[in-house]
């Protein structure tokens, strides 16, 4: 079964359940607009939304919440809190997941590893659903040096959506299986060019904007050594190459 399957089976089976409002995250759930809004793939929106889970230990609680952009970028925010309200030894493990509407620019990239390396117990799984300036150099190296650093970036993904719209959206009664379903193909597009960032690789995906009718365009320049270096299944996925063909 798909990841998209799944989301659809466990949709069906409770789409007329809302948040209970004896639910502990209920106060710390954003509205349907905002995530929509956010997390759009095809919506260039100025701010950065964070949704959040920390798990430690051995431990099944998960704390949920979310943050934005203040003064400093959500990811500085969260670290500041993190620092401010935890003082733990650094032998504690835990396990941090974010869903971001923007990949992290350089700096917050830098204050991320920063934040790692004081903490060896932390391990962090970054879920982003567009790349912030992903043409900028710095930027680039910003995520790369992440990835090296043993973080995980990932573009979201279907099961990501679903995931973020159970456990982070004030949705309506009846609205559960009512999820944003963004078109796979701008997923597909941004874990490309997410591929070429970790690969070193120059820029394949360009975007743009016709601010009069809100139109944004994903244009491919693929050069050789995108099709040298990029795993064939990403290639698959998008439709830019066709899988052999075997005749017996």
């Amino acid at each position: 079964m798909t990841p998209e399957e799944e989301v659809q089976r466990q949709s069906t089976m409770t789409s007329e359940r809302g948040p209970s409002t004896g639910d502990p995250t209920l106060r710390r759930r954003i509205e349907p607009w905002e995530f929509c809004i956010s997390y759009d793939p095809k919506e260039l929106c100025k701010e950065t939304c964070l949704l959040y889970e920390i798990k430690w230990g051995t431990s099944w609680k998960i704390w949920r919440s979310s943050g934005k952009n203040t003064t400093n970028h959500v990811e500085v925010n969260f670290i500041e809190k993190f620092m401010s309200e935890r003082h733990f030894h650094s032998s504690i493990s835990c396990s941090i997941t974010w869903f971001l509407s923007w990949s992290p620019c350089w700096e917050c990239s830098q204050a991320i590893r920063e934040f790692l390396s004081r903490h060896p117990g932390v391990t962090l799984v970054i879920y982003v659903a567009r790349l912030f300036q992903h043409m900028d150099r710095q930027n680039r190296q910003g995520l790369r040096d992440l990835v090296n650093s043993g973080v995980t970036i990932q573009i979201m993904r279907a099961s990501e959506y679903y995931h973020c719209w159970r456990n982070f959206v004030n949705y309506p009664p009846g609205e559960e299986a009512h999820w944003p379903r963004y078109p796979p193909l701008w997923m597909m597009l941004y874990a490309l060019e997410l591929h070429c960032i970790i690969l070193g690789l120059p820029p394949c995906l360009k975007i743009s904007r016709r601010w009069q009718n809100r139109l944004t365009f994903f244009r491919l320049h693929l050069q050789n050594c995108h099709y040298q270096m990029i795993p064939q299944h990403i290639l698959f996925a998008t439709g830019l190459i066709q899988p052999p063909v075997t005749w017996r």
